[in-house]
């Protein structure tokens, strides 16, 4: 069965940093492509990034030069590290894990940046 398991939100001030993790299990987690979505109350969910099992990382434009991701397959999971957050970071994270055309997600942590 798959589970993903997101950790590591909380209240942060603008500024400050944070680090999510997502724990994967019931998977081949080297072979799927593993992202980071947000979404805000009122709004749609949104790519934040994602790596792929190659490596290879792309990131939201709002994001950029902040926020990086990156994955641990011995441990089997994703991590975001987020810097210089600002209050329009605040939304529900959630992480994501793809191959071909399945996709599982996780439930989701609550990140909330106070100004």
């Amino acid at each position: 069965q798959v589970q993903l398991v997101e950790s590591g939100g909380g209240l942060v001030q603008a500024g400050g940093s944070l680090r999510l993790s997502c724990a994967a299990s019931g998977m081949i987690f080297s072979l799927q492509t593993m992202g980071w979505y947000r979404q805000a109350p009122g709004k749609q969910r949104e790519l934040v990034a994602a790596i792929t099992s190659l490596g290879i990382t792309n990131y939201a434009d709002s994001v950029k030069g902040r926020f990086t991701i990156s994955r641990d397959n011995a441990k089997n999971t994703v991590y975001l590290q987020m810097n210089s957050l600002k209050p329009e970071d605040a939304a529900v994270y959630f992480c994501s894990a793809a191959w071909g055309t399945k996709v599982d997600w996780g439930q989701g942590t609550q990140v909330t940046v106070s100004s």
